[in-house]
């Protein structure tokens, strides 16, 4: 099993957390995204559908988009929310969640902040940040009742696919809520996480 990915990809971080936390064997292969597409690894190229991180390659299977990468991973290992249809059911509702909310508003709110050439106009800023506001307060609202993790008392797919962008929110200048702030400090004690910057560096 082969990940593809890139420190600055909030995306490849979700499947790569997960891998590690999990313990699950697999080869890490940096992509330079900001390279134009014809010069990034021919395998890459091949495998990859829209020429995008993440790629996991397990097998015959060229597997993208990250959320459907982390299904695909609980269900082989029965893992992290994978262990019945029950809590996978629950698990992809806050998936198919993610991809439309947080997970839209705020990759594109740190993108305006890091790079020049992904600059938002203030109209855009203010309608995205007001979504980020919302959405934040979705999930602080979910752990207000003292769970430890989105599902209960261990993490799922949930949790890495919810938090993915939230550990740059230093970078993005967006305030998290307290519970959302205890919630990403119990994600970072579990074993293998490191930032982004670190664990998707080589």
């Amino acid at each position: 099993m082969k990940l593809y990915g890139h420190p600055d990809s909030g995306h490849a971080f979700k499947v790569k957390f997960c891998l590690e936390a999990g313990n699950i064997d697999h080869e890490y292969e940096v992509v330079d995204i900001w390279a134009d597409r014809s010069q990034r690894q021919p395998e890459f190229v091949a495998k990859s559908k829209h020429c995008e991180v993440p790629l996991l390659v397990d097998g015959d299977n060229n597997l993208i988009q990250s959320d459907g990468i982390l299904v695909h991973i609980a269900k082989k290992y029965q893992t992290f929310g994978g262990e019945s249809d029950v809590m996978l059911q629950r698990c992809l509702e806050w998936l198919f969640w993610e991809a439309n909310k947080i997970g839209m508003c705020l990759p594109q709110l740190r993108a305006s902040k890091k790079f020049e050439s992904s600059r938002l106009t203030e109209g855009a800023w203010d309608w995205l940040y007001a979504r980020y506001l919302h959405d934040v307060g979705v999930i602080d609202n979910e752990l207000s009742d003292g769970r430890p993790f989105i599902m209960g008392d261990a993490p799922t797919i949930a949790d890495f696919s919810l938090s993915g962008y939230l550990f740059f929110a230093d970078e993005t200048e967006v305030p998290v809520p307290d519970h959302v702030g205890g919630w990403l400090v119990r994600l970072q004690a579990l074993d293998g996480w490191q930032h982004p910057y670190d664990l998707l560096a080589s």
